[in-house]
């Protein structure tokens, strides 16, 4: 049989609606029946080019990471799972052998992670395959629609990891956190932030609109980095101490650099936005060991937490809906991607129709 799936044959070149073959599922997985997929921009740097995986992958290729849907073809050693049961996929998917995930217990730098629409074809297609489903899989809860697991495949449980795990928040420690760029992943880190009991909220970007949303979804102050100067608005709303936790969820050069200066003493500073290209930050060693600075990496997010992050959503504390801004057809979410060559759009676009005739779910 034979699906509809987004494919590109050259890099930046065009993205057409194909008829591909099904997958079949990998004996350790499952292929699932997409039920909403997300458009985000690590996608639209895959088909500019700037990806080793797909490059290493090779073309024609299918994009998409941020996925949840239905079970339809379970794998022989597959036992957590069965035809018909609703899952959330994080977009790491670990192999839980090498020394990095045996010894060290750090799937999220696995050192033969899979990755839907990186290492393999992606989710832009009625239907995906995914190997390692019983390590990596989460069911969904009742309660959890699927545009809404589909946003925590990338940018919610990433801002998590950010926030939460390799961030150190919780509740207790009365924190100030301060995000650089307002992006999805911006954006994400400030509900998150929010979610999980900040004392108070700082965000920092160069668009009204994105600081605007910021303010909506839970920042305090906002800083708009083309009219002030961040570092000592930062310094001003601290009583020149500095944030507890800053986070760069940007990647640029200003948004790292700010956020390192922007750290209080002995304070933590989290790099989870992805630098692209030549982009070479100056990070101040002296003042890194003169203030007992920590900078921390932050990559994706541990399978395990899934369940954690879909209990936030569940109960209320996170709303992934406050980030979508429409559903589209496939066709509409390919458009969605191309455009990015001119910005991203403000909020989470949802690819959740795939065919002009939706098949049954098995």
């Amino acid at each position: 049989g034979t699906m509809n799936a987004a494919v590109y044959r050259s890099f930046s070149g065009p993205i057409a609606i194909e008829s591909i073959p099904l997958p079949t599922a990998p004996p350790d997985g499952v292929v699932i029946q997409v039920m909403a997929t997300g458009v985000c921009r690590s996608d639209w740097h895959g088909w500019k080019g700037h990806d080793d995986d797909i490059k290493e992958h090779g073309l024609p290729f299918v994009p998409g990471h941020e996925v949840s849907g239905v079970v339809v073809e379970v794998g022989d050693s597959v036992t957590k799972f069965g035809v018909g049961d609703r899952v959330a996929v994080p977009f790491i998917l670990s192999c839980g052998e090498c020394r990095t995930c045996v010894h060290h217990c750090r799937p999220t730098v696995c050192e033969r992670q899979e990755q839907p629409g990186f290492t393999r074809l992606g989710s832009f297609a009625e239907f995906l395959a995914l190997p390692r489903a019983d390590r990596n899989l989460s069911a969904m809860p009742v309660g959890v629609s699927f545009v809404e697991a589909a946003a925590l495949g990338c940018r919610f449980t990433t801002a998590y990891r950010a926030v939460v795990q390799q961030g150190g928040l919780n509740e207790n420690k009365k924190m100030i956190v301060a995000i650089f760029g307002c992006g999805g992943l911006g954006l994400s880190c400030v509900m998150i932030a929010a979610a999980t009991g900040a004392k108070q909220i700082i965000a920092v970007d160069v668009s009204e609109e994105a600081l605007e949303k910021a303010k909506e979804l839970g920042a305090k102050y906002t800083i708009n980095a083309r009219k002030e100067n961040v570092r000592r608005r930062v310094m001003d709303i601290t009583n020149s101490a500095g944030a507890d936790l800053t986070i760069d969820a940007a990647g640029f050069v200003a948004t790292c650099e700010d956020a390192i200066h922007c750290a209080r003493r002995g304070g933590r500073m989290v790099q989870v936005g992805l630098p692209l290209g030549e982009q070479k930050p100056t990070v101040p060693m002296g003042m890194v060991a003169g203030r007992e600075l920590e900078i921390v990496g932050s990559h994706g997010c541990a399978a395990e937490d899934m369940p954690a992050i879909l209990l936030l959503v569940q109960s209320g504390r996170l709303d992934p809906k406050k980030l979508i801004k429409r559903e589209v057809t496939l066709k509409e979410g390919v458009r969605t991607l191309m455009n990015m060559d001119r910005g991203s759009p403000a909020g989470m676009v949802m690819i959740t129709q795939f065919s002009n005739a939706p098949r049954s779910r098995f």
